[in-house]
């Protein structure tokens, strides 16, 4: 997921897959529930079915949902662990080196920032 600066210039069916995995992960969208139809979820968004079908696909891709024809897609167990781990590890390694960079040329404290007492 990423700051609404960052991701400007990000196709949308990327903007609406970071909406969908940020739903799973505070448990919006919990595990075996069954996602809004592509439709719905176009209409709820003001998006293109198309590219929300492109969103879903890649969370279909990505093992974090299950297809059952007919029906719907649902939440794959696992799924919010998965995701979890896939974005710290990218929050890790392409987010913070940026936002630790940016503190240091602001001088900002990283202690401060989080309300944590200062060390004496």
């Amino acid at each position: 997921m990423t700051s609404s600066s960052s991701s400007a210039g990000r196709p949308v069916y990327l903007k609406l897959r970071d909406q969908i995995a940020a739903a799973i992960l505070d448990g919006t969208f919990a595990e075996g529930a069954m996602l809004p139809s592509v439709r719905a979820y176009a209409a709820a968004e003001a998006a293109n079915p198309l590219t929300v079908a492109k969103a879903y696909q890649q969370f279909q891709t990505e093992g974090l949902v299950q297809v059952q024809r007919g029906v719907g897609m649902f939440v794959a167990p696992g799924a919010a662990e998965a995701l979890r781990t896939r974005e710290r590890e990218a929050f890790l390694h392409h987010e913070w080196p940026e936002i630790r960079a940016r503190m240091r040329r602001l001088h900002l404290d990283p202690a401060a920032l989080l309300g944590e007492p200062e060390p004496t």
